[in-house]
């Protein structure tokens, strides 16, 4: 049983240039352990070959025996985890991709969606073309085995100039390293040193870890590429309206990350100060649904003068493997993994923070176990506005259907999840707390405007909110 809200998508680092680059590689991807817990691996180079390890897991399991990195020898390393949100969820479907063809061997690691896969894809396989997973990044591979340009730059603009959506990638050969983001930079990457060292990620908190000095943010459009001679940046691709995703401010990324010029956990306290100014009520109380609601929790007592209270304790330590085993304990759902502190609650008007609902049955569920823990009101709020339309942009969000507020009102979404109010961050507010400029992010999952078209499908039966279901 998934919980119901959207999955992080996946996380991507690299190193250039340091003895120990695949165990760097680990911390780093250990870092970014959020962006995907299904699977990762680490492709390495020693300047002659590239070497692989991959497996489906957490970073700490597939990577937890020492012997490990004997195996991953050499001087730069590029990394993966993944959650899927193309590609069916096997081995296979790991990265890093890593092909030899005519060329030598190359390693690529994606962050994104693209949108156009399946029409190249069915190009490709004409012109003979076999597959060996069902990724979008697989298409990539097969663009540059098919380009005629001599440079490993050309070869790779040219891939990249055919396809369409939302991408950061890692490229390893074996002398360099290329980083490249879409021209609308829906996804974060950023530039970090280490020494003498170069290291490209995700998010800032993985060159944290490694104690990697933040050069800076890699540009909608850049690609930079790596090599003995240093570092050199291109912008070889159309120039975009920029679009990074504004749902990594509410949500994805890590609090203590830099992305998009703003630090997370800064733009989180500031959603729930607005949304305290946006929809203020008497309580006694607030209590966020950790963790991802904990720094808009602390916002919004601090505007309204509320007390900040854990009132909702997370179980850290719950594996999807776990709670799909046997649908004899499917029941408990989110009581497996919160568990309410009776004595914090108990008589008390409690404000509920939590950065967003998506089908609805995870909210309704909270509700009803503040409740049972002895709230005498419950009041959920949101730091972000409904989210309506689902993301095609690397994120695995359900279909519009299963979205409870594409097709029923915030009166009747309060009925549903049973609170005694129920108040939306507006999207007003919203760009207010970010502090950016209507127009100046993707916030296709609240408003349905795409920045980049893709085939749309027939109109998708609506959501029956009532229909029984159990409670806790």
């Amino acid at each position: 049983m998934k919980f119901a809200r959207p999955e992080e998508e996946c996380g991507i680092f690299g190193i250039y240039n340091h003895k120990e680059a695949a165990n760097l590689t680990y911390l780093g991807l250990y870092a970014l352990q959020h962006r995907g817990q299904e699977a990762c691996g680490i492709v390495s180079s020693d300047g002659q070959n590239l070497f692989s390890h991959k497996s489906m897991g957490l970073v700490a399991d597939v990577f937890g025996n020492p012997d490990i990195f004997r195996y991953l020898p050499g001087n730069s390393a590029i990394g993966h985890v993944r959650y899927s949100t193309t590609g069916d969820s096997v081995v296979k479907n790991v990265q890093p991709i890593l092909v030899n063809y005519s060329r030598g061997s190359i390693a690529v690691s994606h962050n994104g969606n693209i949108v156009n896969s399946q029409l190249i894809r069915a190009e490709l396989e004409a012109w003979g073309s076999i597959f060996q997973t069902t990724m979008d990044t697989e298409i990539i591979v097969h663009l540059l085995a098919a380009s005629k340009s001599s440079s490993l730059e050309d070869r790779i603009i040219e891939a990249l100039n055919r396809i369409k959506g939302a991408y950061c990638l890692l490229f390893l050969t074996e002398t360099r390293m290329v980083a490249a983001r879409d021209p609308h930079g829906f996804r974060p990457l950023c530039l970090g040193k280490l020494g003498n060292s170069y290291v490209v990620a995700s998010e800032s908190c993985a060159l944290d870890l490694i104690e990697a000095e933040f050069i800076r943010e890699i540009e909608p459009g850049e690609m930079v590429v790596i090599g003995k001679d240093g570092v050199t940046s291109h912008f070889p691709f159309k120039k975009e309206i920029p679009a990074p995703c504004i749902f990594e401010f509410v949500y994805f990324a890590r609090p203590d990350s830099f992305i998009f010029g703003k630090n997370v956990y800064q733009v989180r306290k500031e959603l729930g100060r607005q949304l305290a100014r946006e929809h203020g009520i008497e309580a006694d109380i607030v209590i966020p649904v950790p963790d991802s609601g904990v720094p808009a929790a602390m916002g919004y007592a601090e505007e309204s003068g509320l007390l900040f209270e854990m009132g909702l304790i997370r179980n850290h330590y719950v594996g999807r493997t776990f709670i799909e085993q046997a649908q004899s304990i499917r029941h408990f759902g989110v009581k497996i993994k919160l568990n309410p502190v009776r004595e914090i609650l108990k008589g008390k008007r409690v404000v509920v923070i939590d950065d967003s609902i998506v089908r609805g049955t995870t909210s309704r569920k909270i509700v009803k176990m503040v409740r049972n823990a002895g709230a005498k009101e419950v009041h959920m709020r949101i730091s972000s506005p409904p989210t309506s339309y689902p993301c095609y942009y690397g994120i695995d969000t359900p279909n519009r259907k299963e979205l409870i507020s594409s097709s029923h009102t915030i009166e009747e979404i309060r009925r549903y999840i049973t609170a005694d109010s129920l108040g939306y961050l507006s999207r007003e507010g919203l760009m207010q707390a970010v502090g950016g400029k209507a127009g100046c992010h993707c916030h296709a999952c609240f408003t349905g405007e795409y920045p980049i078209q893709f085939p749309r499908l027939g109109p998708e039966p609506q959501l029956d909110l009532f229909e029984k279901e159990p409670l806790l």
